[in-house]
């Protein structure tokens, strides 16, 4: 490297700077700091620009409490332009809308899973709820998909959009924080999933449709629009690339999988399969993922290379 394109290492003391924006550019030069650094600034100039940012999630975000500490702030600041995540987190996020009292506890990671069996405990990683949350919100979200609203066709973001609206109004007769579901739904931020049929919300739903299949209800006519909901995540990004202000898009991915892949779909779908002209993928890119990119996944795998993709 040439002298003149040297950057020396200068840093700050952080008892002597007055904001996060310093603390981020002046106290964190190296290592696990540095990619902080980094993330900060593209999301500064991704903002700063204006610039519509998606946000793909993955992980118990909903159970550990996680949406309601950060994420719903960060929905609320106004530069989400849709989320993609699993039916889990969607899942998850109906205990603490449907219980007057938090449901969820602390438990040791290494603890003994054969006695919270025993004790009908549901463990994910460091929470836990008893086993009966699950059966109350299974009760209440089969109630919910008998409704008349809900006997027809529709997308999996109009699915989540009902959902909140009823999440909503739980949340307020309990006098507890809001959710996400209902707070994606107050903003008008639209929640994307991309494989509805591995979470208990969709099986709910297959439960009351093996039951009409065998005659014990006389209807049930609800059913997911999967290419409505892919079509709807393919007009977001064109509205993002000829119809908003800055012409661009934004993403945020957090955590890898079907969220990740979902979130960056759209791109091909429009210029590979769709065959539509000046289809470009997002100008800014972040992503915190713990997949080791040395194992191949889609889940590892950095932003420059989809560069090579389309």
């Amino acid at each position: 490297m040439k002298k003149h394109h040297r950057k020396f290492v200068e840093v700050a003391r952080v008892d002597e700077v007055d904001s996060l924006h310093d603390v981020f550019t002046r106290c964190m030069p190296a290592f696990g700091g540095a990619y902080l650094r980094r993330t900060y600034a593209i999301l500064d100039r991704a903002i700063g620009a204006g610039c519509p940012l998606t946000m793909a999630i993955a992980g118990p975000i909903t159970v550990s409490g996680q949406h309601q500490a950060w994420l719903i702030p960060m929905l609320e600041a106004g530069w989400i332009a849709y989320l993609s995540t699993t039916d889990a987190v969607c899942y998850h996020d109906g205990h603490r809308s449907l219980q007057k009292e938090n449901p969820v506890f602390e438990v040791p990671i290494f603890t003994d899973d054969g006695a919270l069996r025993d004790e009908k405990v549901i463990r994910v990683t460091d929470m836990a709820f008893d086993e009966k949350v699950l059966f109350d919100e299974d009760q209440f979200i089969s109630a919910i998909l008998m409704r008349p609203e809900f006997q027809k066709k529709m997308t999996g973001t109009e699915l989540r959009y009902k959902l909140g609206k009823i999440y909503g109004e739980c949340e307020k007769k309990l006098k507890v924080q809001p959710g996400l579901l209902a707070t994606c739904t107050r903003l008008g931020v639209p929640i994307l999933v991309g494989a509805p049929g591995d979470g208990s919300l969709f099986l709910n739903s297959m439960k009351l449709w093996a039951m009409k299949q065998s005659g014990l209800i006389p209807d049930y006519r609800f059913e997911l629009d999967l290419h409505g909901e892919v079509f709807e995540s393919c007009a977001y990004h064109y509205w993002g690339l000829f119809e908003n202000p800055t012409k661009a898009l934004g993403t945020m991915v957090l955590g890898g999988g079907v969220p990740k892949n979902y979130n960056l779909q759209p791109e091909p779908a429009l210029s590979q399969v769709l065959g539509l002209n000046d289809i470009s993928g997002y100008q800014f890119d972040v992503q915190i993922v713990s997949a080791p990119v040395t194992e191949g996944s889609l889940s590892s795998c950095p932003p420059a290379e989809a560069v090579t993709w389309g």
